[in-house]
């Protein structure tokens, strides 16, 4: 089976459509599928429901899609400094589903698993329990959390081999492993594409099983959110 394709426009298309639930991988600038979040920004695709743990920032990442207005509704755990963010959500343009960070890991994590939903005890007594039901388990209330299960996962990798094996790295692993998982179908973007049996076995992050399809995204620029930098000394 061919996985791999030209670019992130061809690697999408058929997969698009409006109202659709995406996941998408990444922490905040950092291992997030710019190609493919530029593809779908160009496609005009709308009323999307995105399972994410933020928006990137202003105009990066997510963001762009914010300013488009293509997207209903944001399941996430931070809005962080997105000011476009902060602005639709207060002004009641965007709908956000607040989840606590690994309640959002594990949600995704469920729905790949093929869990429908699962107890957990974060959240309890504040308004993330508002509206769900309460179990007590040995004295302790937890409440009912849904696995998510996207129509589409859009994640980056470092490495990947030509069947769809993928390596990340580092902090960038993040949410993508879970986001991966969680899509009926997972589009990868990549640094680098090396042959079968480059990789070793016993590093791969995410088998090739749960990637349908895969582009070279490279090369990329390193963004930073915040530049912070030490004054220079006096002479």
């Amino acid at each position: 089976m061919q996985k791999i394709y030209p670019n992130a426009e061809a690697a999408l298309e058929g997969l698009l459509f409006d109202g659709m639930l995406i996941a998408a991988g990444g922490f905040g600038l950092c291992g997030i599928p710019e190609r493919l979040i530029d593809a779908i920004q160009a496609s005009g695709v709308k009323d999307l429901t995105i399972a994410s743990n933020n928006a990137g920032i202003d105009n990066e990442g997510l963001g762009k899609l914010l300013r488009t207005r293509q997207v209903k509704k944001m399941i996430a755990s931070y809005v962080g400094e997105n000011k476009e963010f902060e602005r639709q959500y207060l002004a009641g343009e965007l709908e956000v589903e607040f989840t606590p960070q690994g309640t959002l890991a594990e949600r995704m994590r469920a729905g790949g698993a093929g869990i429908p939903g699962f107890y957990t005890k974060t959240g309890v007594g504040t308004q993330v329990a508002e509206g769900k039901e309460v179990k007590t388990f040995d004295g302790d209330d937890f409440i009912l959390e849904r696995g998510i299960r996207a129509d589409l996962a859009i994640i980056k990798g470092w490495k990947a081999d030509e069947s769809g094996n993928l390596v990340f790295r580092k902090t960038a692993r993040n949410f993508n492993q879970p986001a991966a998982t969680s899509g009926k179908v997972c589009v990868a973007e990549v640094e680098e594409i090396v042959p079968v049996g480059s990789l070793d076995p016993d590093s791969i992050h995410l088998p090739s099983i749960y990637v349908k399809r895969l582009i070279l995204g490279a090369p990329y620029d390193k963004k930073i959110e915040f530049r912070t930098v030490r004054e220079r000394e006096a002479a």
